[in-house]
């Protein structure tokens, strides 16, 4: 595997996730109270905001710490996140690198790949979107490159926007233990695109472990040639 085509992979990958959130931070309110904010809207503005159909739609959130919402707390807590994230991207680097030299199976070298590249991006979105970006709110699009941004550096937040509620408010049956009887939507988190690549990336190493760490043989047979002749009279020591 050559280590070219897993840098065209990673900046593909960063380049598709950027591309979406400067588009949806650029173009649309945050969607939280969303019913609320969408009887305000016009009859055009209803059409594009959020986009897509029922079980696809795009929706703009903010997400201030971890994977589902959760959080470190506080400042101190959201700066001591991004440094983690710095320093795993930048271990990243080079296990990659280590992983390509020594000739790792190809789709275990992918999909590592694929979670670097997920975690990089939501890292600059964490490092630099505070600077770059001005406050969204429900009633406010952001401005890029405004006098003053609405956070410090390493205390960006990472911009979420792809929601599929294939099965929306659905009620579960009654048997099922602790959850019968409630009601659930599934696939409710709102996710993006570099989320998307981490979770292909484990994933697939998940299901494919066996195919990506098999064992080679490394018992070799070595077959020595002699002409030296076999009989009752020589004698073996």
């Amino acid at each position: 595997m050559k280590g070219r085509n897993i840098v065209l992979l990673i900046l593909l990958i960063l380049f598709i996730d950027q591309a979406l959130k400067f588009w949806v931070k650029l173009h649309m309110p945050l969607s939280e109270d969303w019913d609320q904010y969408h009887a305000m809207l016009t009859p055009y503005d209803r059409g594009l905001r959020p986009l897509g159909k029922s079980w696809f739609q795009v929706y703009f959130v903010e997400n201030s710490g971890m994977a589902w919402g959760w959080e470190l707390g506080g400042s101190w807590g959201k700066m001591a996140l991004t440094l983690f994230r710095l320093l795993a991207v930048v271990a990243g680097v080079f296990i990659l690198r280590n992983f390509i030299q020594k000739k790792y199976n190809r789709g275990f070298i992918i999909c590592a790949a694929l979670i670097f590249a997920g975690a990089a991006g939501n890292l600059i979105d964490s490092m630099f979107y505070g600077i770059i970006f001005d406050e969204s709110n429900r009633f406010h699009v952001a401005q890029l490159f405004p006098p003053r941004g609405y956070a410090g550096f390493l205390h960006g937040k990472v911009v979420d926007m792809l929601y599929f509620p294939v099965l929306k408010d659905k009620l579960l049956p009654g048997w099922i233990p602790f959850m019968g009887g409630e009601r659930f939507t599934f696939f409710s988190p709102v996710f993006n695109i570099a989320d998307a690549s981490i979770s292909t990336g484990v994933i697939a190493i998940l299901v494919f472990q066996r195919r990506f760490f098999k064992k080679q043989d490394d018992m070799q047979h070595t077959v020595v040639e002699t002409n030296t002749t076999v009989n009752d009279n020589v004698q073996v020591s």
